[in-house]
């Protein structure tokens, strides 16, 4: 069973989720970080980043609601898909494998994205955050996909492009593979303890039985 994060693993989101977090520092009339900085925020849950901007519960989950809000009308569709990555997820498929998105991503938003891509019909499930945050972080998420898909952690690989994807295989003894397409890179990527590194999205056929 394959697990792929979703943002800087099959989609360049950047656009769409910097675009709604500085939505959501305007209408609160706090000034945003700088916007090379918020490449950092893709991958994290919101209410991970948000925090200790806000040091405040309520106004976290205000500026959560904030960045949801502008994602429901733009945000969900302001992506590109990586090149390549289409053919290597139908190839993968082909070969037999089962294949699912996890991503802490609001699993509504996540849902909505996956279903409007031209691949989305090779995934099984699409494992997200809850609204409320509840299961937000890489650990739970794929606890919760071992669980809805009833596989055992020894048949599964995380593939995804943050330290996150990586802690998340480890603790529960995934295979991991770490994708330098995305937002990670290779350091960060290494220093979480992937198992090994994707150059491009044609390397994962080579990696993957």
């Amino acid at each position: 069973m394959l697990f792929f994060d979703l943002d800087g693993t099959l989609i360049d989101s950047q656009v769409g989720i910097t675009r709604c977090i500085t939505h959501a520092f305007e209408q609160m009339q706090h000034p945003a970080p700088p916007a090379e900085s918020l490449r950092s925020w893709i991958g994290p849950s919101l209410r991970t980043s948000f925090g200790p901007v806000f040091n405040d519960a309520a106004k976290v989950e205000q500026a959560v609601a904030l960045y949801c809000e502008r994602f429901e009308t733009h945000g969900w569709n302001e992506h590109a898909v990586f090149d390549g990555i289409e053919d290597v997820v139908r190839a993968l498929k082909a070969r037999g494998h089962r294949l699912a998105v996890v991503t802490a991503k609001n699993e509504p938003h996540a849902r909505r994205i996956v279903e409007h891509l031209p691949f989305g019909d090779c995934f099984e499930d699409v494992i997200g955050a809850t609204a409320d945050g509840s299961r937000s972080s890489k650990p739970q998420l794929v606890a919760e996909a071992l669980s809805r898909l009833s596989v055992q952690p020894a048949q599964c690989w995380m593939i995804g492009d943050r330290r996150m994807d990586i802690e998340g295989a480890r603790h529960h003894g995934l295979r991991s593979i770490g994708v330098l397409w995305g937002f990670g890179g290779a350091d960060e990527l290494q220093a979480a303890g992937a198992g090994t590194l994707a150059e491009a999205p044609t390397a994962l056929l080579t990696l993957l039985p």
